[in-house]
Parts: C-alpha cells; sequence; structure tokens
C-alpha cells in the first residue's frame, strides 16, 4: 500500500526524500493506519466503524483530503444512510479549539427510536440532527467521545468514558478507540505541515465554536475505574503519576507478544503500558514512531529543540504529565531551565529568552490550535533564522507527536501528586 501521509499530503521527492531520513517514523505511522484502520482481525470494532470514525474526525479536523479519503473507504462498508450521517455530524460539530471548559458537543440519539439523547445540542438544523438517529447508540457515543478528544482531551473524564462502557464499547474497544483518534491528531497534523513545508499553503477552514452543553448525562459505570488521589493545580517540573480509568492488563496476561508491543520489557511494570497492550499492534508501531520522531539525532533538530517542542504542545493541551516529564528531558539535553520554568507557569505566550525558542513555540502552538494555524509566513521565518528542512521536518513530527501522545494520557486516566510531593 501506497504510504498515507505522503499520499493526502501528495508529497514531493523532496519531502519524500526528507522522511526517508527518519525511516521508522514513516514505516511505523504508516504500520498505525495498518494496526489502528486495517487490522487484520477488527474484532467488534468493525472497519465500518473505524472508517466513519476516521471520516468524521479528519472532518472536525478542517482536513477535507482525509476526509475524503476515510469517507471512500467507509462507501465500501456502509450505505449510503451511514454516510450521509456521519457527514451532516461532522458539519454540526466543526469547532475550534483546543479549548477546556468541560462544555460537550453530543451526538445521536437511542439508535431505536431516533430520540435526541438528554443533554443533546442542536445546531438549528433538525435534519442533521435526525440524521443522527443512524449513527445507532454505539457509534454515536463514539463521536461524543471522539469530538472531546480532538478539541478538549483535557475535559475527558470517567463519566465520559462511562458513557462509551454504556454504549457497548469494551475496555479493549475504548483503548482502539482512542489510539485511533489520537494517531489521527497525529497524521494530519502531519500532512499539514508537509504541504506547507512543500509551498503548498494549504487552505484553513474558517470554523466558529460549536456550542455545547455540560448537562450530559453521562455518569461512571461499573467497568471504569475511579480514583481518590489528589490531582496536580498546575504544571510542576517534579515527577507524577498516572492512574488508569480502564483496566490495564495485568502482568501475568502478557504473552509473548505484548511483551514485544512494548519494546522494553520493563515497561510490563508500568500501568499506562500494560493498558495501551490492550491493542499491542498499535502499540507497538506508536512506540517505535515516537523513538524515531525523539531519538535519531542524524541531523535535524536538537534533542533538547524537540522536547521543547513536546512541552509547549503538553502545556497547551494541558497535560500535566506529559509536560513535566518532557521538561525535564529538555533541560537534561541541553535545555535553559528557567526558560522552561516560565513556560510551566506561565502558559504558551511565555517569553523563552531566544528567538530560536520562541519560533519552536509559535510553530508547536500553531500546529496544535485547531484548524491548524501553521502557515507559509510561519515557515519562512523558520527558514530566515537558519532552520534546515530536516529540522522543520523535526518540529513538525515533534509537535504533531504530542497532539498523538497528550489525547492517550488525558483521555485514559488521570495524572496524580505522589505522596512526597503534596
Amino acid at each position: 500500500m501506497a504510504d498515507i501521509i505522503n499520499n493526502l499530503a501528495a508529497a514531493t521527492p523532496e519531502i519524500e526524500e526528507l522522511r526517508n531520513a527518519r525511516p521508522d517514523a514513516l514505516h511505523n505511522a504508516q504500520a498505525s493506519f495498518s494496526a489502528l484502520l486495517e487490522p487484520e482481525d477488527p474484532g467488534n470494532f468493525s472497519y465500518a466503524e473505524r472508517y466513519a470514525v476516521a471520516a468524521f474526525t479528519a472532518a472536525l479536523f478542517g482536513e477535507e483530503k482525509a476526509a475524503d479519503f476515510y469517507s471512500d473507504l467507509l462507501a465500501d462498508e456502509a450505505d449510503d444512510e451511514l454516510i450521509a450521517a456521519v457527514r451532516a455530524a461532522s458539519a454540526r460539530g466543526a469547532s475550534t479549539g483546543p479549548y477546556h471548559d468541560g462544555e460537550f458537543v453530543v451526538f445521536g440519539g437511542t439508535g431505536d427510536t431516533g430520540d435526541v439523547a438528554a443533554g443533546d445540542v442542536t445546531a438549528g438544523d433538525g435534519d442533521a440532527e435526525s440524521g443522527e438517529a443512524a449513527l445507532g447508540a454505539r457509534l454515536a457515543a463514539a463521536f461524543s467521545w471522539a469530538h472531546l478528544v480532538a478539541f478538549h482531551p483535557k475535559d475527558a473524564s470517567p463519566q465520559a468514558l462511562g458513557n462509551l462502557d454504556a454504549a457497548g464499547w469494551s475496555a479493549t474497544e475504548i483503548v482502539s478507540l482512542s489510539q485511533l483518534l489520537a494517531f489521527l491528531a497525529f497524521q494530519v497534523r502531519v500532512v499539514h505541515g508537509l504541504r506547507v513545508v512543500a509551498g503548498k499553503n494549504p487552505h484553513t477552514p474558517t470554523v466558529g465554536r460549536a456550542p455545547g452543553t455540560k448537562n450530559t448525562g453521562w455518569e461512571t459505570t461499573s467497568n471504569i475505574l475511579v480514583h481518590d488521589s489528589v490531582a496536580p493545580s498546575h504544571f510542576v517540573n517534579h515527577p507524577l503519576g498516572w492512574l488508569p480509568w480502564i483496566a490495564p492488563l495485568e502482568e501475568e496476561e502478557l504473552n509473548d507478544k505484548h511483551i514485544d508491543a512494548l519494546i522494553k520489557p520493563e515497561r510490563a511494570g508500568v500501568a499506562y503500558f500494560r493498558l495501551l497492550a490492550r491493542d499491542p499492534d498499535a502499540l507497538k508501531a506508536r512506540t517505535l514512531t515516537d523513538l524515531d520522531i525523539f531519538y535519531n539525532t542524524e541531523g535535524g533538530l536538537s534533542r533538547a529543540d524537540r522536547e521543547l517542542a513536546a512541552t509547549v504542545v503538553s502545556r497547551y493541551n494541558g497535560c500535566e504529565y506529559c509536560a513535566t516529564v518532557h521538561q525535564a528531558r529538555c533541560i537534561d539535553e541541553g535545555g535553559e531551565s528557567a526558560a522552561v520554568q516560565r513556560l510551566l507557569d506561565e502558559g504558551i505566550a511565555a517569553d523563552l529568552g531566544t528567538r530560536k525558542w520562541d519560533l519552536i513555540r509559535r510553530t508547536a502552538v500553531a500546529l496544535t490550535s485547531t484548524p491548524f494555524a501553521f502557515d507559509a509566513a510561519q515557515c519562512a521565518e523558520l527558514r530566515e533564522f537558519g532552520f534546515d528542512e530536516q529540522s522543520i521536518l523535526d518540529l513538525i513530527y515533534s509537535s504533531a507527536f504530542f497532539n498523538w501522545a497528550n489525547r492517550l494520557m488525558l483521555t485514559l486516566g488521570q495524572a496524580e501528586v505522589p505522596k512526597r510531593y503534596r
């Protein structure tokens, strides 16, 4: 199969050559597509559901070519009624973000009667709303989750996961669904960034904020884990813990395939990795993508600069856990500690002290905002300062990848302040 990211970006030979310098990132982004969209055994998470979620989510991000691509795949698996329902839901859910305020856009109805769910949000279009009844309860819950993950993963909660559980999504399916959504957040940002680098100047749609509700009616269910713990009240520079809302596999349940997917066997002792091991093919491909983006130092951006981009994205998305891990790595790799602390304390508008770090900060923010704000003018600034093409790609990759990582950490569990720091 042709490389999906290159295909969606209409990559030039020069862009393909740049991507080939990070071969594991290239091949494992493609492997992630295969694991999440076209696994050999999709189980109860059908191909039609996977393509529907992907088409819906790509449209939410304003990525028209990706939305068309996934809609074409959906057309091979679904009838016209479902395709129309996906299109209507996408139009109603289009928004701008990220935002953190606990306001949710809810999709679909009961599936049997077509009634609108409690707390549903209208957009003044009854036809769109009634069309969403064709989604059924299970896919409607997935779309509500997708909207949350796309625009405000910081607002994820056990109650939101309870909505998925109540609609029939198993623990393993929730992990695969969340991986799929987080991967798409990475994929479409890389596609957009590559187009900008190639001078294609992709159109950025003008989108208003979708109206939402705080009264979703979602409740925590018996299959969702709830913890009595202390969450961080601000961004910190010391280690944090992380507690899952979905039960991880137990260590004794891990088989050879699970261990292989962990890449590092010692990760078997970490709940986060045992949770992601519920979909081992997706976990392995994601981890290998990560390692090549951040640890392949053959040319391109420095390790400290890549870690800075990761920290900026995490600060913007509101992921305290990822921010504290990667601010420390940035400093360990030679980053200026006072500037990193200002980023943690003041947020994404902080003065980071140098023109170079200001450019990294602004690019990471532009790629994290939705719709994506990274454009030809910013790319020209990077080049004028002295960033070569490989460094620009590394910056795009690092920023895009942490839009993947944050969405898993924020939506599948919660950060915890260890007792020694309370």
